[in-house]
Parts: C-alpha cells; structure tokens; sequence
C-alpha cells in the first residue's frame, strides 16, 4: 500500500502541485490508520517534499523555455532588446549633447 501511494504521488504535475502540509496530512491519514509506521510517515514526507520541489523546478524550467521559444517565433522584444536599445539611445544622447 505504501508503494502504491508513493508511486501515486510522484506522477505528473500532481507532485509538483504539493505542498508539504499536504504531504505531513497524507502520512499523518495514513499513519492514524496504521497503514505505515511513524518512521515511514517522517520518510514519505521528506521523499516527497523533495521531489515535489524538484518537479516544480523542471515544470518551472520548462514552461519558462516553452514561452521564450514561444517568443522568439513571435519576433517580441525581449527586456535584454529593450535595455540594449535604452543603453544605445542613451549613449546617443550623450554623444549628441558632447557635440553640441
């Protein structure tokens, strides 16, 4: 049962949705009913919370590129374009003001 939960868990965008309250609450149920030990509980949570941080990194991680890939085709400025164009007009201003 236990594997089963864990398995459970650890798929999808489901892990990375999890809180740790969340998680202590599942192994808190499933201690109370004696379904896994303490120790397993403390050891579930801390598998978990790990593992839901790491997948909300790569979910982060991947719809970061997926919206830059998603930008570039679209041909958006991105705020790098836009500093180097302020960098580039504001150099232009000085030079201009020096010529004067």
């Amino acid at each position: 049962m236990f594997e089963l939960i864990k398995k459970t868990m650890l798929t999808g965008v489901g892990l990375a949705a999890m809180t740790r309250d969340k998680v202590e609450e599942l192994a808190k149920e499933l201690t109370e009913k004696g379904e896994m030990s303490e120790k397993e509980g403390k050891e579930l949570v801390d598998e978990l919370v790990k593992k839901s941080e790491k997948a909300r990194k790569d979910l982060e991680k991947r719809v970061e590129d997926t919206v830059h890939k998603v930008l570039e085709k679209m041909d958006v400025a991105t705020k790098k374009d836009i500093a180097k164009l302020k960098k580039e007009i504001k150099s232009l201003k000085q030079k201009e003001a020096a010529d004067k």
